[in-house]
């Protein structure tokens, strides 16, 4: 995993462990990435971290919504994850 990918997965560590320590029971987070590829199916490697990271905390992923579009910067892909406290 690259610098990036790496500071992402962190940050959404942090979030999930100090969701848990305020006793929530329920955490939405948004992982927003870069989509080159578009056009084609692919591992999208950095979001499975970054979810990951998030799991490694006590916390399930439960439900999941995608969005594709571009910013400024070009493609983007959002996914919209909800997760349950374990």
């Amino acid at each position: 995993m690259g610098f990036i990918n790496d500071t992402k997965a962190n940050i959404a560590a942090d979030a999930a462990r100090k969701a848990r320590e305020k006793g929530q029971s329920l955490l939405v987070y948004k992982f927003i990435e870069a989509n080159q590829s578009s056009k084609s199916t692919a591992p999208m490697q950095g979001m499975a971290e970054q979810i990951e990271a998030v799991e490694s905390h006590g916390w399930r992923l439960d439900q999941m919504a995608a969005a594709e579009g571009k910013t400024l910067t070009g493609e983007r892909v959002a996914l919209v994850c909800v997760f349950r406290a374990v």
